[in-house]
């Protein structure tokens, strides 16, 4: 394996982003729906999105200023005034319809109405769900903090889980999400994408023995490790 070495100071925001979006992916989307304080709604998807804590239960999703001319989202804009969003989570049969939300449209514009989603009023915060989402969480925003002041620049959002809306028909018999039903997408680099199927998916068994601790390469046999060894080679 031959490696070419960046250093980052010699890449533009550009050429950051490609390397950057490529390499760390698939990331999951998160389709946040919010509110300004004169009641205008906006739609749009962010890839830079985790779930980060269980308790309390917190996701985190970054608003990237414009790299062109340091200007804000407007859905950045939206949780400084009402802080709280809707995490829609985007399966494959409304991608495309999600896409169309990524572009700039002017404030006035509502993005549910451009894509041809449906709102669905929540039950704790202000901003709608998506109706067509098959998960959506409704969040309190606790916090916005800036990354930067350049264009590029990430404004990381802490939203805390304060209500989950699952469709039954992905949960299994014990009440639990199936994801084999789920049909999840996920963002790549560039305009490529990808989808999580039952072909793709697989297992894999915590490495522990009895006792309850990692096994560990340095305790393979002998011959496992010849055969490793010759497999890397």
């Amino acid at each position: 394996m031959r490696l070419k070495t960046f250093d980052a100071t010699s890449l533009s925001p550009a050429e950051m982003q490609g390397y950057l979006h490529a390499a760390i992916a698939p990331r999951p989307i998160c389709f946040a729906s919010t509110i300004d304080k004169n009641g205008e709604v906006n739609l749009s998807p962010f890839s830079f999105f985790n779930v980060v804590s269980m308790n309390p239960p917190i996701c985190v999703f970054s608003v990237t200023s414009r790299a062109r001319d340091n200007s804000t989202k407007h859905t950045l804009e939206n949780v400084l005034e009402i802080p709280e969003c809707v995490i829609n989570i985007v399966s494959y049969d409304m991608v495309q319809q999600t896409y169309l939300t990524s572009t700039d449209y002017p404030k006035e514009v509502n993005e549910f109405s451009k894509a041809g989603f449906t709102e669905l009023p929540s039950e704790t915060v202000k901003p709608p769900r998506v109706a067509e989402s098959n998960i959506q969480l409704e969040c309190a925003v606790n916090d916005v903090i800036s990354l930067g002041k350049h264009g590029g620049a990430g404004n990381l959002v802490i939203a805390e889980v304060k209500r989950i809306h699952i469709n039954e028909d992905l949960l299994d018999s014990n009440g639990k999400i199936d994801p084999h039903k789920m049909d999840l997408v996920a963002r790549l680099g560039g305009d490529w994408y990808c989808r999580v199927t039952s072909d793709n998916l697989f297992k894999i068994a915590k490495p522990i023995d009895n006792a309850g601790i990692g096994i560990g390469v340095d305790a393979f046999p002998k011959e496992v490790k010849k055969l490793q060894r010759i497999n890397r080679e």
